[in-house]
């Protein structure tokens, strides 16, 4: 029996996998919110009760591993590869950073669990992924001969780059909140909710029924259904802003590894936005790099669907680890 896990800064998934000749073949699986447990040990006794014993078992988690541990940004979490494995009796445990599973996903995507954002030409070469979440995840798949290996990063935490006068504002108004204005800042479900007050601080209305969206659905989601339904102004550009930082933190990441061979986009959000970025606003940003523009708009850039990307790739970690 093999186990994988997405552990996030929201929820974490667990499932249960048979090795097959095709790969991992699912069997059970869970989603847990974090915040009604006290620690992962926590989830993982409730999910594994009445389970057959685990040989091998992979966790992609949210947050960077170090020496077969991580601490967990967004949670105060810490995991250890060593004492999972012998507080569950499982052979092995690996735990491996969230966008690095979500990089090996991306691989074993079923063509319907993609949305092209740009066809580009197809090319042999590196390829990035970033992930937009509860935080922003950024991953490298680097090619070497007919593989393809996943290198963890931790780019979502680099300087915001700001490229016209508005996103300087933009700086300046979150520099007075945060010591570090990271791209995470910006990318991610809180980050919406960053976008969105700098706008109101800009002289943007909010919309009168704003407080009862929130109620009814949370904020981040709030803003985006008001924002896809263009019944409020401050929503609309509030998401027009995040497209657009979003294309060009991806062209950002696609010239820094070379990623002539596609972009992935994943994470809990970017499904729920997927008719803003069909709009053009992220690959007008995506593609706007200077000298650069022309091979820009070759590269393939596609949204993937799947919220269980994360989960396959862990998966099949995990069942190339097995014994």
């Amino acid at each position: 029996m093999i186990l994988a896990g997405d552990i996030g800064g929201t929820k974490t998934t667990l499932a249960l996998y048979r090795r097959e000749k095709t790969g991992p073949r699912q069997l059970r699986c869970a989603t847990f919110k974090n915040a009604d447990f006290a620690n992962f040990h926590s989830i993982l006794k409730t999910f594994l009760k009445d389970a057959d014993s685990v040989r091998v078992a992979c966790f992609g988690v949210a947050g960077p591993v170090q020496d077969g541990t991580c601490k967990m940004l967004n949670l105060p979490w810490s995991l250890s590869e060593k004492k999972t494995a012998k507080a569950f009796q499982i052979g092995q445990v690996h735990l491996i950073n969230d966008l690095q599973a979500t990089a090996l996903g991306m691989l074993h995507l079923a063509p319907n669990d993609q949305v092209i954002l740009n066809r580009g030409k197809a090319k042999s070469g590196n390829r990035v992924v970033l992930a937009i979440g509860t935080g922003l995840g950024e991953a490298i798949l680097c090619e070497k001969g007919q593989e393809m290996t996943p290198m963890a990063s931790e780019g979502g935490h680099s300087d915001f780059a700001p490229r016209n006068e508005m996103e300087i504002a933009l700086l300046r108004f979150l520099a007075k909140k945060y010591d570090h204005v990271s791209y995470e800042r910006i990318l991610s479900g809180p980050g919406l909710l960053n976008l969105y007050a700098f706008l109101v601080e800009s002289g943007y209305a909010e919309p009168p029924d704003m407080a009862k969206y929130r109620h009814k659905q949370g904020p981040s989601e709030a803003i985006t259904t008001l924002g896809l339904g263009q019944t409020s102004p401050l929503c609309s550009k509030a998401l027009h802003l995040f497209a657009s930082l979003l294309g060009a933190e991806a062209g950002n990441l696609a010239l820094k590894a070379a990623a002539w061979g596609g972009v992935y986009i994943g994470g809990g959000i970017a499904p729920k936005i997927i008719k803003k970025l069909l709009d053009g606003a992220f690959m007008e940003a995506f593609i706007q790099k200077g000298r650069y523009a022309h091979l820009m708009k070759e590269i393939p850039v596609v949204v993937a669907m799947n919220p269980e990307a994360a989960l396959m790739g862990a998966a099949h970690y995990a069942c190339l680890s097995a014994p």
